[in-house]
């Protein structure tokens, strides 16, 4: 008998696109509940419209879903054809759309109005550091002006470095670490900075940054 993926339960895809392309994946298992718990924290059916962006198999949608965001209110972006066809099995009333979140206009998926939330499944550390910036111009087009966008990471640090948030003018907070993760992981909220919006010129957040360093340095 030959098993589709679609009669697959949303592990065994996991596992299979894992043993397919890892790199492409990029974790080496599916997000626990605590992680779930804690990268949608701060979101609730108030938010607005929510955007997740590489979803998987739905383990932060799950989790959503429970907090009360509207099925309408959710829009999930993934690349994966496999992943995609499970989202859409298992969350059938959530808009499911097929796309690369570098390139896909995340504006135009909005059909109300702009994000309150972007909730990230992406991999950004093994991604190119090109990549990363146009996901998250991309992201920061589509987010309201009080908007968050919500990255997890099994790094020790920001996925987005320094340099690059300064350049963008954003600002990054740890939200924690989920220990029983596998592997451990902590979740950043990144916002727009105070002094800066993106778009604009982050002049002042450059110099701000320069005067604070000891002369000579």
């Amino acid at each position: 008998m030959t098993i589709t993926f679609s009669a697959l339960k949303p592990t065994a895809v996991f596992l299979r696109e894992w043993a397919r392309n890892p790199l492409e994946v990029a974790a080496i298992s599916p997000s626990s509940t605590g992680l779930a718990c804690l990268i949608t924290s701060e979101i609730s059916a108030l938010t607005g419209p929510v955007l997740e962006i590489g979803p998987g198999t739905g383990a932060f949608t799950k989790q959503l879903l429970a907090k009360k965001v509207p099925a309408e209110n959710l829009t999930l972006l993934e690349k994966n054809p496999v992943f995609s066809q499970t989202l859409e099995r298992e969350f059938p009333k959530v808009r499911v759309v097929r796309g690369d979140a570098a390139k896909t206009d995340l504006r135009a998926l909005s059909s109300q109005r702009p994000y309150g939330a972007v909730v990230s499944g992406l991999g950004l550390l093994s991604m190119s550091p090109g990549t990363v910036a146009r996901i998250l111009r991309n992201v920061f087009r589509s987010l309201s002006e009080d908007g968050a966008f919500y990255q997890f990471t099994y790094g020790p640090r920001c996925p987005v470095p320094g340099r690059l948030r300064l350049a963008l003018g954003l600002d990054a907070q740890t939200l924690g670490r989920v220990w029983w993760n596998c592997p451990p992981a902590a979740v950043y909220r990144i916002t727009r900075a105070p002094v800066a919006r993106l778009g604009e010129p982050v002049v002042f957040s450059v110099l701000a940054a320069r005067s604070a360093q000891p002369s000579g340095a």
